[in-house]
């Protein structure tokens, strides 16, 4: 197999890579992958007009790409190539454009997805873009959005969310309203929870996981053994995020005899987030046995996350002040 020379690839001219763009046999190393990174703007003009004479077919492979890259690679953007094609007359193109932009946190992309969600003519670029919308909504809830824009973005959703919309996009919704603190939620996330539909049952626990709000506890225990792996999936994560101590045993249970894969990744990490140290000698019990490189480094990582989580524990632990809550309570029985 010949060999790729990065430097090489590095010096080639940016041209030169658009001619060979349009040849469908023409592979494209990562070392060029990573040239449509942070497109200045004449580049990026030059790449618009290559575009239209791409083959469908190349141009699908090379965002799928560029999504492998964006997801390996935490000093890629590819923000500038996604908002341009928005706009693509292919619907696939259009939601793997919005997946370029899953690193965004520019306010400015707001009205823009907004506009997408309730008015794309296909519903996968619309599901994108609610999705992407909840990440906003999550910056709302860390302060890190204007207010205005929180409420506008949390408007937009719970219109989606709460109308005769198709129901993967109502779903969308509400799993990207997870993050939001407002009052409406709860209703919304309950009644996902409760219709005998195992897409709904899982987006209310994706909602569930997202809220912070350990009044689902009941709910997502009751979910993490349920014979429908997409659900079991939901209910596993959820766990990890509420960082439920009652979910640790049954993961374990569940480790034994799970065969679906993404599962087991998420069972594993939903364990780190919990902590304590049955999470811990299971976890490295599975590292011992583990032969599989990449399994291997991915319980190191939850390993490690796990060690994180039980210093975070031990610090609360030592920061708790029970006198301090007796003095709450005594003014709350006197007020």
């Amino acid at each position: 197999m010949r060999k790729v020379d990065p430097d090489k690839q590095l010096r080639t001219p940016f041209q030169s890579i658009l001619d060979s763009f349009r040849e469908e046999d023409k592979d494209l190393p990562r070392p060029l992958l990573q040239r449509f990174s942070d497109l200045d703007p004449a580049s990026l003009k030059a790449f618009l007009g290559t575009w239209p004479d791409v083959p469908l077919k190349r141009k699908k492979l090379f965002l799928a790409s560029l999504l492998d890259l964006l997801d390996s690679d935490t000093l890629v953007s590819f923000d500038a190539l996604g908002r341009s094609l928005l706009s693509d007359p292919d619907a696939v193109v259009r939601a793997g454009a919005l997946r370029l932009l899953s690193e965004s946190d520019d306010p400015k992309l707001i009205p823009i997805l907004i506009n997408i969600m309730q008015k794309d003519p296909e519903i996968k670029p619309r599901t994108e873009a609610t999705a992407l919308l909840g990440e906003f909504v999550m910056l709302g809830e860390l302060e890190e959005l204007p207010q205005d824009k929180q409420r506008l973005t949390e408007q937009a959703l719970l219109s989606v969310a709460s109308n005769s919309e198709p129901a993967e996009l109502q779903r969308s919704a509400i799993e990207a309203l997870g993050y939001s603190s407002r009052p409406e939620l709860e209703a919304l996330i309950a009644s996902a929870f409760h219709r005998q539909d195992p897409d709904w049952i899982k987006s209310a626990l994706v909602a569930m996981g997202r809220s912070s709000d350990e009044r689902w506890e009941d709910d997502v225990l009751g979910m993490l053994l349920n014979e429908n792996p997409r659900i079991r999936r939901a209910a596993v994560e959820a766990a990890g995020q509420l960082n439920l101590d009652d979910a640790g045993p049954i993961l374990i249970r569940l480790l034994e005899d799970e065969d679906d894969e993404q599962v087991i990744s998420s069972a594993v990490w939903s364990l780190s987030e919990i902590g304590g140290e049955d999470a811990r000698v299971y976890l490295q019990a599975m590292l011992d046995r583990a032969t599989d490189p990449d399994q291997i480094d991915f319980i190191e990582d939850a390993l490690d996350n796990l060690t994180f989580t039980d210093e975070l524990n031990q610090f609360d632990l030592m920061a708790y002040d029970p006198e301090a809550d007796d003095e709450e309570e005594k003014e709350n029985r006197s007020s």
